[in-house]
């Protein structure tokens, strides 16, 4: 066979392959959003299986930072921008809410059945303050309170601080143990009878029971429908960050999130729809 033929041979076998070429799509940030976004991205690999589309968690700070610094496609946040994260970024990224959610004040099962169903928004503080260190002094069990407290960068820690403690960055002396991830704290929570933390409406269950949230007869739990009615003092958007000029596989994941397919996906894990 001569060398021309071989090089012709070589050329058709190598055409092929370099139409199967992968887009790329990273996705990091908050375990908040991650359900949603995972969750869509199985949907989504299946419409694009040239799509190299990859999720993983790390928290709200890590999800900001890793989009500004070009590390991953799409950044998750479960909480706003702050006005330093803004000035760094400079314009170049685009934050896109997908969802809304609540922030549950959750307690272990032990203490919610002792009595304690319901806190004042100034009750939370004086715990996380450290001013009330015993349930009983809130109609509960005669027990220490065991304070869960969650990394600075975490986006539910921000949420929770700047309603209940009136600074997203403010200290917390009451905690004795700082979470990372939401089921790092859930499990905190379950594995104890003595516990309160923060916790997204989607990782409540039987072991991490939410109270109800302030005064008296206006107290009201963390559920969807008193997000959307906005009766429930602490929530939040869940967004995720995108380079204001994406290409066309960084938009077409947005679209798909925001359609009603990703939408209903939205609903499914515990969280509300945007649109």
């Amino acid at each position: 066979m001569s060398m021309r033929i071989i090089a012709v041979l070589a050329l058709l076998v190598v055409l092929p392959l370099a139409g199967l070429a992968t887009e790329q799509v990273r996705v990091a940030g908050s375990t908040t959003v991650l359900p949603i976004v995972a969750e869509a991205a199985k949907h989504y690999r299946q419409l694009h299986p040239e799509l190299r589309l990859t999720v993983s968690g790390g928290g709200s700070g890590v999800g900001v930072a890793s989009v500004g610094q070009g590390l991953v496609e799409i950044g998750m946040a479960s909480r706003e921008l702050t006005p330093q994260e803004k000035q760094r970024l400079q314009g170049r990224v685009k934050q896109v809410a997908v969802a809304r959610d609540a922030v549950a004040v959750a307690v272990s099962k032990a203490v919610y059945e002792g009595g304690v169903t319901r806190l004042s928004l100034a009750q939370i503080a004086a715990v996380y303050r450290g001013e009330i260190t015993n349930w009983k002094e809130l109609g509960g069990p005669d027990a220490r309170i065991l304070v869960i407290d969650k990394e600075p960068s975490r986006g539910t820690r921000h949420v929770f601080a700047k309603v209940v403690l009136g600074d997203a960055r403010a200290r917390a002396p009451g905690a004795t143990i700082i979470a990372g991830s939401n089921n790092e704290e859930q499990a905190a929570i379950a594995n104890s009878d003595q516990a309160i933390g923060m916790l997204s409406h989607a990782w409540l269950n039987d072991a991490v029971r939410a109270v109800a949230v302030g005064e008296a007869d206006d107290a009201v739990l963390p559920t969807l429908a008193h997000v959307a009615d906005g009766r429930y003092p602490i929530q939040r958007e869940l967004n995720i960050l995108v380079p204001v000029r994406g290409d066309a596989a960084i938009e077409g994941f947005v679209d798909f999130l925001l359609s009603d397919v990703g939408q209903e996906i939205v609903q499914r894990v515990g969280y509300l729809p945007v649109r």
